[in-house]
């Protein structure tokens, strides 16, 4: 039957899910279909068929009882397990990747053709299902989702799969290690995004979609990648890839869904140099023509030079959002660099598509401790109008305007770094000048880089060698005087220090 599909991945795939590593079947294929990519597996077979969990849905860091309960939730309405857990474990279990941890879960139910979301009465129907209270709940009414963590038992039987094999008797997914438990009974700690199946329409481009609720089909045709564009049904089980998500897995490619999906949200391309950069994948060519020919076009309402207050609020978050998890949770050099080879960075700033010297700055920013983001926008055209844009936090715009203060500053000195370090003190301390905007100063190597360097090591940390206390028992009145005669002190030990 292989054959007749025409997919190697899937066909290993099947290999996996079958068949145990002492060659007893977990579950036969019933069925399937050429076109959707839907593969099903019957019931389970041996000693797994009197287990609490869905055929084939077993997976080791994820208590047993949890599938079990989901899909008893669900009714008779599908549901499924969608996003990074699917692309992972087949990843993982298929094409022999590293397992990079278990995922928050991500759940898609399919309402039942009314108007009201289906997620919150399947999370209310599991929540009454649960041996224990929800640990917490968070209901986005616009897009018929509910975010909740629970508590379950984890089952004992549970054991990190063999290595040496292609699946285990315990299951699919190597165990989690945090929130995972062994014999004792313990209990582990699950986050599920339940969403209601939907579809969405972008009729201005950049901006949040039209959502209404649909079919899963229609969930998977909104996503952003082809590889996150699986599902694993939870009844049967049975894998669902319209958009040959396996196939690019094979060929390690990410490939967009349609012709117009940066058009509609072009954070997609930041989340491609992130799934780029995290994966070790290569943006498919027809998606690099895309993501080229669409910055060309430019279709969205605001563009570079425009007041940054006449951007789409939305869309400012969105890049925000985007732009923090590739620099805090990826290896952002890599990141960064596929997007500008994408011209991407075209999104923030024509500037940043220009700069060859972000690599350095952040890489300073990141030992001085200086957030990555605001070292990026450091080098924007206008650093202060692209952090409205992005709406980054105030006391981020502070530590810009800071910073572009201190360089007009060190800029009027000329490149002669051989004043003192008493008048380097006044100068970089003037106007409260937080450290950290010296410190960004340094990543950005502005002005000469010795007195810098020594002020954030040293010179800052040099009080008066005489105390406040010990001047006031010496006679100096508390107030101007005294502050006065503490910062002449300070001064008098700079004066001793080596430039």
């Amino acid at each position: 039957m292989p054959d007749q599909i025409g997919c190697e991945p899937l066909q290993r795939c099947l290999a996996v899910v079958c068949n145990r590593q002492d060659g007893q079947a977990l579950g036969a294929v019933v069925g399937w279909g050429g076109q959707t990519g839907l593969v099903r597996l019957g019931a389970s077979l041996g000693s797994a068929v009197d287990r609490p969990a869905i055929p084939g849905m077993d997976l080791p860091g994820v208590s047993p009882q949890l599938f079990a309960l989901l899909v008893a939730s669900a009714g008779s309405s599908r549901i499924a397990l969608v996003g990074g857990a699917v692309r992972d474990l087949l990843l993982h279990r298929v094409h022999h990747d590293p397992w990079r941890g278990l995922p928050d879960l991500d759940l898609v139910v399919e309402g039942d053709g009314t108007p009201e979301a289906a997620a919150p009465q399947l999370a209310r129907r599991l929540a009454n299902r649960l041996p224990s209270p929800v640990l917490s709940w968070k209901e986005h009414g616009a897009y018929g989702t509910v975010e909740m963590a629970l508590q379950l038992p984890q089952s004992p039987e549970s054991e990190p799969p063999s290595p040496s094999g292609p699946l285990a008797p315990a299951g699919l997914l190597p165990p989690a290690g945090d929130g995972s438990s062994g014999a004792d009974g313990a209990c582990g700690i699950f986050l599920l995004d339940v969403a209601t199946a939907r579809r969405e329409s972008y009729p201005v481009a950049g901006e949040n979609p039209l959502v209404s609720f649909g079919r899963l089909e229609h969930d998977l045709a909104r996503r952003d990648f082809s590889i996150n564009a699986m599902a694993l049904l939870l009844e049967g089980p049975a894998l669902l890839d319209p958009h040959g998500g396996q196939r690019d897995l094979a060929d390690r490619k990410l490939r967009l869904l349609h012709g117009a999906s940066v058009r509609d949200d072009p954070t997609r391309l930041l989340r491609a140099a992130r799934y780029a950069a995290r994966l070790g994948f290569s943006l498919a060519l027809e998606s690099q023509e895309q993501a080229r020919q669409t910055l060309a076009d430019w279709p969205w309402a605001w563009r570079p030079g425009d007041p940054p207050g006449d951007a789409p609020a939305a869309l400012g978050t969105r890049l925000r959002m985007e732009l923090q998890l590739l620099l805090e949770r990826e290896p952002w050099p890599q990141a960064l660099a596929a997007l500008q080879q994408w011209h991407g960075l075209l999104l923030l700033d024509p500037a940043l598509q220009a700069d060859r010297t972000w690599r350095r700055r952040l890489r300073w920013a990141d030992r001085l401790g200086v957030p990555l983001i605001v070292a990026l926008a450091a080098g924007a055209r206008d650093p202060l109008a692209l952090a409205e844009r992005l709406q980054l936090p105030q006391r981020q715009h502070h530590l810009l305007a800071a910073f572009l203060d201190l360089r007009q500053r060190i800029g009027r000195e000329g490149p002669d770094g051989t004043r003192s370090p008493s008048h380097w003190t006044a100068l970089l301390e003037r106007r409260a000048t937080p450290p950290l905007a010296v410190a960004l100063a340094l990543a950005a190597g502005v002005g000469p880089r010795r007195p810098l360097l020594r002020w954030w090591f040293r010179w800052r940390h040099l009080g008066s060698p005489v105390s406040a206390t010990e001047l006031m028992s010496q006679g100096v009145v508390p107030g101007p005087a005294l502050g006065k005669r503490l910062r002449h002190l300070r001064d008098a030990r700079l004066r001793q220090e080596r430039c």
